[in-house]
């Protein structure tokens, strides 16, 4: 049964229920040897490693243009309308995120603004574990396609027909049978199949998060993402409701953790007793039964100014705010659900935004993944004489305080009066 906690805010400083358990080196030692073997031996390694933890066999790494077209025949005409809504929906809240270019005078004889230009390639990883995730696919590529990148690359351990026919939907054709760590090196490093990627994006397991992680600078990556989280801040509501949208994240992974924050006893019991009603019938109850007693919890606060304190403390990956006149309170998270009527799952799917999100504190630096991930800014400055001649005092005197005389010469070279 999920621990029912009780306290404020300072909870997050003490508690073990709190806080994650940081991971393990061991996990890093076993990802280095599979990094260093791909950069050293590449193809060679790669296959090696595909066969042996991707079940890869002797089919090729790479997916033929037969097996696109077959699987995109597989699919159910209900799968490709809701691929097309999720698409859509996503590509056009992907479009208005992505910066405006501008170029116009600050100041006379100051032009100053920014062009916009996509990355070169990305690689999407997305996971065909557990559950395979043709969501993840188009939760990466969409918002990359959209930024105008012109090569996107997908790796997948084990590619699902749905996942192969969401990559024909959108028109990509390089997608290789491989995962883990192995892939992340692949791209990050190039073989002789699976050439260099300019970033990495999307979820994985352990070894994928510290392949990223080791291989950050090396490539582009979004950020190292831990086991998915929801937290539910709520001073009242639907135990039926609250207890479903806590399950559904805790159906990803046994180390998964739905957390309830909320300033009634009350509800909390509620919660706890409607948990294990749904986890009766629930045919993932295996995964999520140890999700819900292991990491999961339920804590009971004096009030929601506290259960905000505590929200931003652990700056979820997910958080459903039930009353949304306390947004303007919420400094960190992933992404934020509004509403009682705005399920978790909607963003996992079809609402818009990018289900790619930072994990365990993660949010305190940035939100999810979004087209501005995909493309680069790029400042320009263009001066008139007369412009440059009202900085030359500043720029030379500032640039003399370095001791980089150079840097005042070229000024002056071109204010002679």
């Amino acid at each position: 049964m999920i621990k029912i906690l009780h306290g404020s805010a300072e909870l997050w400083g003490g508690s073990p229920d709190l806080r994650r358990t940081a991971s393990s080196g061991s996990v890093e030692d076993a990802v280095r040897p599979i990094i260093d073997a791909v950069r050293q031996h590449k193809d060679a390694a790669l296959l090696r490693y595909a066969r042996e933890l991707d079940d890869l066999g002797d089919r090729p790494l790479r997916v033929s243009q037969d097996e696109f077209a077959h699987a995109a025949s597989a699919l159910s005409p209900a799968f490709c309308r809701a691929a097309g809504v999720a698409i859509a929906n996503i590509r056009q809240f992907a479009c208005e995120q992505l910066p405006r270019e501008r170029f116009e005078e600050f100041s006379p004889g100051r032009k100053l603004g920014w062009i916009v230009r996509p990355l070169d390639a990305v690689g999407c990883y997305v996971p065909s574990g557990r559950y395979p995730l043709p969501s993840t696919l188009l939760m990466t590529a969409v918002l990359a396609q959209t930024a105008g990148v012109p090569r996107i690359c997908i790796t997948s351990p084990r590619p699902s027909p749905e996942i192969l026919g969401c990559a024909h939907l959108l028109g990509i054709r390089e997608v290789y049978r491989v995962g883990g760590a192995q892939a992340i090196a692949a791209m990050a490093f190039g073989t002789e199949t699976i050439s260099r990627v300019t970033r990495i994006v999307g979820p994985g397991n352990a070894y994928v998060a510290a392949a990223k992680k080791l291989l950050a600078g090396e490539v582009g990556i979004d950020f190292v993402a831990g086991p998915t989280e929801i937290l539910i801040l709520a001073a009242g509501g639907d135990p039926n409701i609250i207890a479903a949208d806590m399950l559904a994240q805790a159906e990803h992974d046994p180390a998964a953790r739905a957390m309830l924050i909320t300033s009634s006893q009350e509800l909390a019991s509620a919660v706890s007793l409607e948990i294990e009603r749904q986890l009766e019938t629930l045919p993932t109850s295996d995964v999520a039964r140890q999700s819900i007693d292991s990491g999961s919890f339920i804590a009971v606060v004096p009030d929601m100014d506290a259960a905000i304190d505590l929200s931003n403390a652990i700056a979820p990956e997910h958080l459903s705010l039930h009353d949304p006149s306390l947004l303007s309170k919420i400094r960190n998270a992933g992404t934020v659900f509004l509403g009682s009527n705005s399920p978790e799952s909607a963003g996992d799917y079809a609402a818009g935004p990018s289900h790619v999100l930072p994990t365990e504190g993660v949010a305190r630096l940035r939100g999810g993944l979004s087209a501005t991930d995909f493309v680069k800014v790029i400042a320009i400055q263009q001066l008139s004489p007369s412009a440059l001649q009202d900085l030359g005092r500043a720029i030379t005197t500032l640039a003399r305080a370095e001791g980089l005389e150079a840097h005042a010469r070229a000024v002056e070279v071109r204010c002679v009066n």
